[in-house]
């Protein structure tokens, strides 16, 4: 772990920061203090912030909050009626709302004036084709500009959006549809990816019988089953459309975990989740009106509207970019887009220090970068900080079933790779150890209230998922799974999750703290540790999976790692195996999934 300050924001730069201005506005100079009164004072922090979002009401709340069912279900704006994507368009209509390449890799631009005009069109010929409040329709597709757009448009009109990564395998999407029911799905014929063109319509049309509105990729060649429409004919030229009336815990999105540990839960967002996004994005990432905003990601994983609405609500730009993010072309995409903050998985940077790809373009007019989805290995994030001059990284951790993070960074404190300083503003929570006590080591444990947090689950039992055997002695706590470390400085280090803790030597220690250790090698990109026992039975050994496209001296290769380990995790932990492959098993969000590299091993090694 580093122990050098990589970047430390300017007087100038700490003055002009959204949270200082706030803080000031609420006579707060410290920065502990403050994030202190927006849990203890939620009600004020949250009426304030949604004042400063300049959240859009057809009716006023009776209050913030409303705890009369339990503190496990809170009712946020009770009284209230709004619909959230009316608050998506706030800026001039002629202000940029969305950058993209077209077909001829051309720089385009939808304006939010555009941008209205298509919503009201698919929201009006979502109604013309018999679909109503509170139906559940499907998107399973590229985030494009008209996904953006039909997902604005489903909210709109009081309907219920279920989003699907394009990228999950015919199961996956089977399972999603099975859980959800919907009455209409989207999606595109093809999909462009790595200079190949994949079908995606006939994969999606055999699981299901609900009707398809099929959008082209380029020109549509396709035949479609009888209820199955084209984009052109689905589409409808009448762009006047009043939002639908929506109370605020309303569900109008369904997302899924990422489903590493078996069945993905499905997991709804209401009106009141988007702004749990705008005041993370306003606090943390320090957006502001004319940003443009980038973010490798997908609308079927929780960053991906995360993204629509982090821009839409402060009046900046989506930069959309579709294929591979490992190219040299993505760099100049964002070069191109003016990009002023650029959104990560700590795997994606990992690949660009391995393939130096990044490093032929300017990035110097980035202001910010944002990791998220897994743990930050240091030596990658300081490369990442390098690759535009020395820029700060907000990291940023939290889940689906919060509506983005309990735990962040700022731009108006010390800056290092790698590390956490501050709870998320409106946010808190402790770390257990074992015993249930308060620890500087340990699980985390999530502090309600907090707008965001979700209330209810379409596949599970809520409060058996979260709150069930919880300890009891600091109040009533909600479960979340990350391990976590508080260090001397006060900033927090991400262990990984609960259920990648291995046991070596009697010792407990996550697979995160592992894989830190010995990242960073010449020649290899990515690492991923599990623990197994050897033939079945007996103490759990350590298994290192790493990816290369060199021929190595596998020996020198696991000495090497084996010395990482002893000098920075404990010579008692010894390597049994490390296994060479070209590619580690990753959901859509890019994360890991060491269940199947412990199945595969195990598999392979009976």
């Amino acid at each position: 772990m580093p122990k050098d300050i990589v970047w430390i924001p300017s007087s100038d730069y700490v003055q002009n920061a959204n949270i200082t201005q706030f803080m000031t506005a609420h006579a707060f100079t410290s920065l502990n203090d403050f994030h202190r009164w927006t849990v203890t004072h939620f009600k004020e922090f949250w009426a304030a912030i949604i004042k400063e979002l300049n959240i859009v009401f057809k009716e006023l709340p009776q209050e913030i909050c409303d705890l009369t069912q339990g503190i496990e279900s809170p009712r946020w704006l009770p009284g209230a009626k709004l619909n959230i994507v009316d608050s998506c368009f706030t800026a001039p209509s002629h202000l940029p709302a969305i950058r993209y390449l077209g077909n001829e890799e051309q720089l385009l631009t939808v304006s939010y004036g555009e941008l209205r005009s298509l919503v009201n069109c698919i929201a009006n010929s979502l109604l013309t084709h018999g679909l109503k409040k509170g139906d559940v329709i499907a998107m399973i597709m590229p985030m494009t500009p008209l996904a953006v757009a039909i997902y604005l448009a489903i909210i709109k009109m009081g309907s219920l959006v279920v989003s699907i990564a394009d990228s999950f395998s015919s199961e996956e999407i089977r399972v999603r549809l099975a859980l959800t029911q919907p009455k209409y799905i989207f999606t595109q014929d093809k999909i462009a990816w790595v200079g190949k063109t994949l079908p995606l319509y006939e994969k999606i049309a055999p699981l299901t019988a609900s009707p398809i509105v099929i959008l082209p990729l380029h020109t549509p060649h396709l035949k479609a089953r009888t209820q199955d429409k084209h984009w052109k004919e689905f589409l409808s030229a009448n762009d006047q459309f009043e939002s639908v009336n929506c109370d605020p815990m309303q569900a109008c999105h369904v997302l899924f975990s990422s489903g590493t540990t078996g069945q993905p839960k499905a997991i709804p967002w209401n009106h009141t989740t988007p702004m749990k996004v705008g005041s993370d994005a306003y606090f943390h990432q320090n957006i502001k009106p004319g940003d443009v905003l980038a973010w490798p990601t997908n609308l079927g994983w929780m960053m991906g509207p995360w993204l629509v609405f982090a821009a839409l609500m402060h009046q900046a730009t989506l930069a959309l970019y579709t294929d591979t993010p490992k190219a040299p072309a993505f760099a100049q995409f964002i070069e191109a887009a003016n990009v002023s903050m650029l959104g990560v998985v700590p795997s994606l940077v990992a690949d660009w220090r391995y393939t130096r790809c990044m490093e032929k373009v300017n990035w110097e007019h980035l202001k910010l970068f944002s990791s998220t989805g897994e743990c930050s290995n240091a030596e990658d994030m300081g490369y990442l900080m390098r690759l535009a001059g020395i820029k700060p990284i907000i990291e940023y951790c939290g889940g689906t079933e919060i509506g983005g993070a309990y735990i962040s960074s700022t731009v108006i404190q010390k800056n290092y790779p790698g590390l956490f300083s501050t709870p998320a503003m409106g946010s808190n929570f402790v770390i257990l150890n074992e015993k249930g006590q308060l620890s500087t080591k340990g699980e985390v444990a999530l502090i309600p209230p907090t707008m965001g947090l979700s209330t209810t689950l379409l596949n599970a039992d809520h409060h058996q998922i979260y709150f069930a055997d919880m300890p009891t002695a600091q109040g009533i706590l909600r479960r979340h799974g990350d391990q976590i470390m508080q260090l001397d400085n006060g900033y927090f280090c991400i262990l990984g999750r609960t259920d990648d803790t291995m046991n070596l030597s009697g010792i407990k220690v996550s697979a995160a703290e592992i894989e830190r250790a010995v990242s960073g090698l010449p020649s290899i990109a990515e690492v991923s540790a599990i623990a197994v026992p050897i033939h079945q039975q007996g103490p759990d050994q350590l298994i290192i999976f790493a990816t290369t496209h060199a021929s190595l001296d596998e020996k020198a290769i696991l000495h090497a790692m084996q010395e990482r380990i002893n000098k920075h995790l404990n010579p008692l932990f010894k390597i049994h195996e490390v296994v060479f492959v070209d590619e580690l098993p990753k959901t859509a969000s890019n994360k890991i999934m060491r269940r199947l590299l412990r199945d595969r091993y195990q598999s392979t090694h009976p």
